[in-house]
């Protein structure tokens, strides 16, 4: 319950910015009521097609199970496990191993791996890679993540007209009540859009060590799906994902290689302390009998 709070209160802040950008691109009582709209709007279609807006990004395909028998055969196991419908399945066409899992509920879910992954890992670390995403899917993360990235994504659509406006001089000399504040708008065309993206991210990177922590109790083999991280974020920096930024932490290592200002825009918590965590938990489900 306070982890949905939490997530409530960290939406609430992005549609409050998706708000205050219409807010400075129209003006007074009509672009606030266009704001409030906006973000209802968003919020309510990315809630029924969350599943599809990430598949659609990644270009992901539909596989059935004559095509993928193995894959399907252990996507099934997993969800017979974590107690959760067999999700749809998807390859993603890209030489680059990834996968993510989307949906706004276990019911409406799907599970989408790229040919990269499907080629590199061994079984026993793409059991732990299907396990993470199953475990998202478990904890309605995949939600949580579909609605901030659309969300996010908005935001950093506005304030890019909202930066047009200004250097034209539109902004801020169409609404004489609210007596134009051009330092006030640029602000808001420079650090919308960086406070949308370190919510976003710190929406992601708060539920990937939990997602970690599932799969390892449901394979209880951590050691497989911490070698599986290594061996992807190896490949990743060589090999780099073409993918939208507003969807990034949907996937289950970040996809590009170098990371501007460290952390701070890091899309997922650092592969190093991930592994950590998963070492120490197979040392806890030894002494489980």
């Amino acid at each position: 319950m306070n982890n949905q709070l939490k997530t409530v209160a960290l939406l609430a802040v992005l549609s409050g910015l998706l708000i205050a950008i219409s807010y400075w691109i129209i003006g007074g009582t009509g672009g606030l009521m266009i704001g409030i709209g906006l973000a209802a709007a968003t919020n309510l279609f990315s809630w029924y097609q969350s599943d599809q807006i990430a598949l659609r990004v990644y270009r992901a395909q539909p596989v059935t199970e004559a095509q993928a028998p193995g894959l399907y055969g252990m996507v099934r196991k997993l969800s017979d496990r974590a107690n959760i419908p067999m999700p749809g399945i998807y390859v993603v066409p890209s030489p680059t191993p990834n996968a993510f899992a989307t949906g706004r509920d276990p019911e409406h879910a799907a599970v989408a791996v790229t040919e990269g992954i499907l080629n590199m890992l061994p079984d026993d670390e793409l059991e732990g890679v299907i396990a993470h995403e199953l475990t998202h899917i478990v904890n309605r993360d995949t939600l949580t993540q579909a609605v901030a990235a659309t969300i996010a994504g908005a935001i950093s659509f506005l304030a890019q007209m909202l930066s047009y406006s200004l250097w034209f001089g539109g902004a801020g000399s169409r609404d004489n009540n609210r007596g134009g504040n051009p330092l006030g708008i640029l602000l808001t065309v420079l650090l919308a859009p960086i406070a949308a993206t370190i919510i976003q991210l710190a929406i992601s990177r708060t539920r990937e060590f939990s997602a970690d922590a599932g799969a390892a109790r449901l394979t209880r083999n951590p050691r497989a799906l911490a070698r599986a991280l290594q061996r992807l974020e190896s490949i990743a920096r060589q090999l780099p994902l073409n993918a939208n930024p507003s969807f990034e932490p949907l996937l289950i290592i970040n996809p590009i290689s170098g990371q501007f200002l460290g952390n701070l825009f890091s899309s997922h918590p650092a592969t190093e302390a991930r592994v950590e965590e998963l070492l120490r938990l197979e040392q806890q489900l030894l002494k489980t009998p």
